[in-house]
């Protein structure tokens, strides 16, 4: 009696309080990120982790059937002229719990990590704005390290085909790279292939980590060059690096301290994307003067994710990305689906730091 009369306000009421928290970054870091967070994925994990398929695909699965199947209810009331005040009061209040609970498990499980110090804080890396003499340093020395990388990772990559071979070669990266930074050490290790690969191939996502879960999934029929560091990148998120630029940066730091090639040459050929496109933005005469460098695996692969894209092109696509890079806005980055690119200003501060990338 007491949750019918009252559990509307109990809900709101958390809603607040959680909003009110993640305004103090620094107590999200030390209470949540860095507390409470690590028990709860892990957990989750070892819970869902040794289930051969993705459980958060399910669960995404039967609640589109859910809504969907409101949907047509709402509809056929319509139809049936069975719409009165009542019935909006009743369904707006229905709408109001669920969009509440979700909003208060999202949060509790994962998306508090949107609003902690992050990654910067445990490097001590400056993060400014960069030159354009910066960019196209980057760019060069991603040219030299595909160009080191190229035949060596060309003779690795049908081994990536076995996607068992492939989550574990990511693994084996934050392994490696936790040795010498501990705060990357990934407990519990969990990556799935996505359930909906093909569907991502029409709406333009390479993979995506489920918080009401704690599974990482990975989109398996992109081009193979995406593929370890996409996995590395969900991985990432499963850490608690939330936004999509620390999750990269995660995902970049393991990668190259990988010891199979085919890995390092996924991020240096990401990076070099990222980079080229904002060095082209600034300079396009030296972007395509550096371009003319790459090696030709490069070239190809290049070729391939650019027939790839075109492949999927739909009127679905672009809408889908606007409201992703909406959700993205109103979780504390502001450059929407841009927050992706914005790794490169993080490689840059650890260049200026370490003097290597």
């Amino acid at each position: 009696m007491f949750w019918k009369k009252y559990g509307l306000l109990v809900l709101l009421a958390v809603a607040v309080v959680i909003r009110i928290f993640s305004a103090f970054p620094q107590a999200v870091e030390n209470y949540y990120a860095q507390g409470i967070y690590p028990f709860l994925t892990g957990t989750l994990r070892l819970l869902l982790g040794w289930i051969p398929f993705s459980i958060g695909d399910i669960l995404y699965g039967l609640a589109g059937l859910y809504l969907l199947m409101g949907v047509l209810r709402i509809i056929k009331r319509i139809f049936r002229k069975k719409i009165n005040k009542q019935y909006l009061l009743r369904l707006g209040k229905r709408i109001a719990f669920i969009v509440l609970w979700v909003y208060i498990i999202f949060n509790g499980l994962w998306g508090l990590n949107y609003n902690r110090v992050g990654i910067a804080q445990q490097l001590d890396l400056k993060v400014t704005t960069y030159t354009a003499e910066e960019l196209a340093q980057v760019v060069n020395l991603t040219i030299d390290k595909l160009n080191n990388l190229d035949t060596a990772a060309w003779d690795r990559r049908d081994s990536f085909r076995r996607k068992s071979f492939l989550f574990r070669q990511a693994i084996t990266s934050y392994k490696e790279v936790a040795k010498r930074l501990p705060f990357l050490k990934y407990k519990l290790p969990s990556v799935k292939p996505s359930l909906y690969s093909y569907l991502g191939d029409y709406l333009g996502y390479s993979g995506y980590y489920n918080p009401f879960s704690g599974e990482a999934q990975v989109n398996t029929t992109v081009p193979m060059v995406l593929q370890p560091f996409t996995t590395t990148h969900e991985i990432g998120h499963q850490l608690g690096f939330a936004k999509e630029n620390e999750a990269n940066f995660a995902g970049y730091l393991a990668a190259r301290a990988s010891p199979d090639t085919a890995v390092q040459y996924s991020i240096y050929f990401d990076l070099y994307i990222y980079a080229s496109k904002n060095l082209f933005q600034r300079d396009s005469t030296l972007a395509k003067a550096l371009h003319q460098k790459l090696p030709p695996l490069a070239r190809k692969d290049l070729l391939e994710l650019k027939k790839f894209y075109s492949k999927y092109e739909n009127p679905l696509e672009p809408i889908i990305h606007l409201l992703y890079g909406q959700y993205l806005k109103a979780n504390e980055q502001p450059q929407g689906i841009l927050s992706y690119d914005e790794v490169i200003a993080w490689v840059i501060a650890y260049y200026r730091k370490y003097g290597e990338i």
